[in-house]
């Protein structure tokens, strides 16, 4: 209800007063130059004071000065760092982080940058990565509604995204590289909450597990998993982090422990101030510290993930297979504000052992920061290992000898480059459009009974996709506009073939069932099994 008697100023003056009060009682109890960095930042302070106060009383228009102030203070920190953002008191509820709590909805990290909503990842097993939403996406209407440019905030995005499960939303999607809009219609779905997404045995030596994102049950879903892998006879590892966007910091540190001997260092943070250094060795027996591990990485590990990895790497203790990760090395710490409102600012920058940081560039903006993955396909360094610029002074070396640098995202032992011919258009399409999502649950449907009789390894070994399913699949796919393309279709037949056969497991075993199978169509799991005489040979060199 508004105040038809006070005006914001009036109604601030108490706290302004208090304000002036203080900043008299600083200044005439400090005896250092006037020119000091505590004087100057009063100064800058009793500043915007008087600006604001000008501004309310004086201006030729009615003013809403506390918007002003709140564009003030997101303009001011935008001018910092890519990660350090206010965030409104009536959004703080909702911008917990979706590493806890259990929601309905399309599954994705996101962020709002220069009014645009960039798709940061999608979360592992959420209705958006079915689809194919990626790293990088910008989210340009949502039901018809555009939402790029207009304001929009995170209780804005909420509102539109989330939903009952099984309810629908059609998104159109900005890609670089990609001329016209994309269309996504996704169907929500309950958000996993586990970060494990899978773990299994390859063979009778090699085992996997794969983490989505580093949530407060990682460490003991991790270690559960590294245990039960282990009762199988687990001789080698494969730990996936590809598309793992980060998280908490303390989950990284504990995985890495369960692999690092000793008192090995894992990280450390540097800031302005000692109480935000911090330093984390291994100092628990971990269960698998002997043998070998190759962890996997691209363009979309990031933050915690770049942890994981770039510790096992200076340690000599993992081979890192992939492509370059992101390259987020600052640390933020969440501040409640006395409004209720909150500051998310970076206060330290962490180093990995070698001593380098692994922060990209910021220099650029925000929104250039953010679309560098994307830049990424523009200068080749998705397809050709010499396409990736180092800094040739920032040159550090692991425990063992070999040399890493710094200054922008872990770079992999081994590169594997993008498979171009991996995912056709028309492959593209059926994902996009949900054909295959439709196709698959209506196959699961009728064939429900049959398919659960059976044993998951018999599906595996056996069950084949016939020519007779894929013309029901490209029927399924006209029903929803996209056009049958004989030659794309022919080139992609042994692809759509698995992803058939995995997204119809997936059905009946969920991720267990998919992944085993999907992880055919992944070149980077692929050329990880040909290299663990590499990663014996980091143990034996220790």
């Amino acid at each position: 209800m508004k105040n038809i008697h006070n005006s914001k100023y009036s109604v601030r003056l108490p706290f302004l007063l208090a304000v002036a009060i203080a900043a008299g009682i600083f200044i005439g109890a400090s005896m250092a130059d006037p020119k000091t960095p505590s004087n100057a930042l009063l100064s800058t302070l009793i500043k915007f004071r008087e600006i604001i106060t000008f501004v309310d009383k004086d201006y030729v228009d009615d003013v809403d000065t506390d918007n002003l102030v709140e564009e003030a203070i997101v303009e001011m920190l935008e001018k910092l760092d890519p990660h350090s953002v206010y965030i409104p008191k009536e959004e703080m509820e909702l911008t917990r982080s979706e590493l806890e709590g259990a929601f309905d909805g399309i599954g994705i990290e996101f962020s709002i940058i220069k009014d645009t909503i960039y798709v940061i990842a999608p979360l592992s097993g959420g209705p958006s990565e079915k689809v194919g939403l990626q790293t990088g996406d910008k989210i340009i209407t949502v039901e018809g509604e555009n939402v790029a440019g207009v304001g929009i905030k995170n209780r804005g995005v909420f509102k539109r995204l989330r939903g009952p499960k099984g309810s629908e939303v059609t998104v159109e999607i900005k890609r670089k590289y990609e001329e016209e809009l994309l269309t996504f219609t996704i169907i929500r779905d309950k958000i996993p909450q586990y970060s494990v997404d899978v773990h299994y045995m390859v063979d009778e030596e090699i085992g996997y597990i794969k983490i989505s994102r580093f949530s407060t049950t990682t460490y003991d879903e991790f270690k559960e998993a590294l245990s039960n892998l282990k009762e199988q006879g687990m001789e080698k590892l494969i730990l996936d982090l590809q598309g793992n966007p980060g998280g908490y910091m303390d989950r990284a540190i504990d995985v890495v422990d369960e692999l690092l001997p000793g008192n090995d260092m894992i990280v450390y943070t540097k800031g302005k101030e000692t109480r935000n250094d911090s330093e984390a060795r291994a100092h628990r027996e971990g269960i698998f510290e002997e043998k070998p591990v190759i962890v996997l990485i691209d363009q979309g590990s990031a933050s915690a993930s770049e942890i994981v990895s770039g510790a096992l790497q200076d340690n000599d203790r993992a081979l890192i297979v992939g492509r370059r990760s992101f390259g987020k090395g600052l640390v933020q710490r969440q501040i409640a504000l006395i409004d209720g409102s909150g500051l998310r600012l970076t206060v330290s920058r962490y180093y990995i052992p070698s001593g380098r940081s692994i922060q990209k560039p910021y220099e650029n903006g925000t929104e250039d920061y953010h679309s560098g993955v994307y830049n990424r396909y523009g200068n080749g360094e998705l397809f050709y290992s010499d396409s990736i610029k180092v800094d040739e002074s920032k040159q550090f070396k692991t425990s063992g000898g070999r040399l890493v640098y710094g200054g922008g995202g872990i770079i992999p032992d081994v590169f594997v480059a993008v498979d171009t011919g991996s995912n056709p258009r028309y492959l593209n399409r059926l994902f996009t459009s949900n054909a295959i999502g439709e196709y698959t649950l209506n196959y699961y449907q009728k064939q429900k009974t049959e398919l659960e009789k059976m044993d998951y390894k018999d599906y595996r070994e056996n069950f084949e996709v016939s020519d007779e399913m894929l013309q029901e699949l490209v029927a399924t796919a006209k029903g929803v506009d996209v056009p049958f393309n004989m030659g794309e279709f022919n080139g992609g037949k042994e692809l759509i073939k698995i992803h058939l056969k995995a997204q119809i497991a997936r059905r009946v075993w969920d991720n267990k069932g998919f992944y085993p199978i999907f992880n055919q169509t992944n070149e980077v799991f692929m050329e990880a099994l040909k290299l663990f005489d590499r990663a014996e040979d980091l143990i034996a060199q220790k």
